[in-house]
């Protein structure tokens, strides 16, 4: 039997797994300390990984007048195996961070914008699904990312998939 601590596995250093996800990381923060994207590190990536695609999705949005249906807050794509996290605040900055960073791509949340959207919900207690997707290849995509995109996408190239749960 495998060694739990050889598993693939996502992990942020300010979000415990099924924890509380800090106000400063949604939309209902204050002034410059909201909507900021959470820093996210992950371990033991499966052999022979080549690219990594990053979904976060509240699993518990409804729609206004009917049924559960996941809203995407953030879409990444094209990390490579040799970048080991994303810091905090990374979304829009890329570019800044050059090097490894400068070959990854953010796709459109449920916003229709790119890159990360805190929640600003009506009533607390939803779960959010950070899934973290190891492929066997790299993605190529048009000018637009999205998380439907991302599910076709990658369907036959996942070598495993590594989550964090955290509520707000």
């Amino acid at each position: 039997m495998a060694n739990p601590s050889d598993e693939f596995s996502l992990v942020s250093p300010h979000i415990n797994h099924e924890g509380r996800l800090p106000r400063h990381y949604t939309g209902e923060g204050q002034g410059a300390k909201k909507n900021i994207s959470p820093p996210l590190e992950w371990y033991n990536l499966p052999e022979g990984t080549k690219s990594l695609a990053l979904v976060v999705e509240d699993i518990d949005a409804p729609e206004p007048d009917g049924p559960i249906v996941p809203w995407t807050h953030w879409v990444v794509v094209n990390i490579p195996p040799t970048v080991k996290g994303l810091p905090e605040g990374f979304s829009g900055k890329e570019e800044e961070l050059g090097g490894e960073y400068s070959g990854i791509k953010e796709g459109h949340n449920d916003w229709k914008v790119p890159g990360w959207r805190g929640p600003v919900l009506p009533h607390h207690g939803h779960r959010f699904e950070f899934k973290l997707y190891a492929l066997d290849d790299e993605l190529h995509f048009g000018h637009k990312v999205t998380k439907q995109k991302v599910l076709e996408a990658i369907e036959g190239h996942v070598l495993g998939e590594a989550v964090l749960m955290a509520k707000f």
